[in-house]
């Protein structure tokens, strides 16, 4: 298998409910992840975008967090729905989504 282009680190955080940082597993990450792994698989995409999960990736509150690498890109509460527009406009054009981008505040 060919190294891939892109590595997407999606955070699956999961603390217990009211916890006063949150998580991204509250928040949603489970569908986006789901999501991510569906379109790679019925896009053929294995061997331009690595997908993994992981624990905390900083602004809980601002999740789900999708991080993005080699351009090191966090993008900030992110729903399923806006998967397409991160592999097509990103992971496959090179534009960074600015809309759903962290602040630099934060990232």
């Amino acid at each position: 298998m060919p190294r891939p282009q892109k590595h997407v680190f999606i955070c699956t955080q999961n603390r217990p409910q009211g916890h006063p940082r949150g998580s991204c597993a509250a928040n949603g990450s489970a569908e986006v992840i789901n999501e991510f792994i569906n379109q790679i698989q019925n896009r053929n995409l294995f061997d331009k975008i690595a997908l993994t999960n992981t624990g905390c990736l900083g602004p809980c509150t601002l999740g789900p967090s999708v991080l993005v690498y080699p351009e090191g890109v966090l993008y900030a509460r992110i729903s399923k729905d806006d998967v397409t527009t991160i592999i097509d406009q990103h992971l496959l054009g090179g534009e960074v989504v600015e809309q759903l981008q962290a602040s630099s505040e934060i990232w």
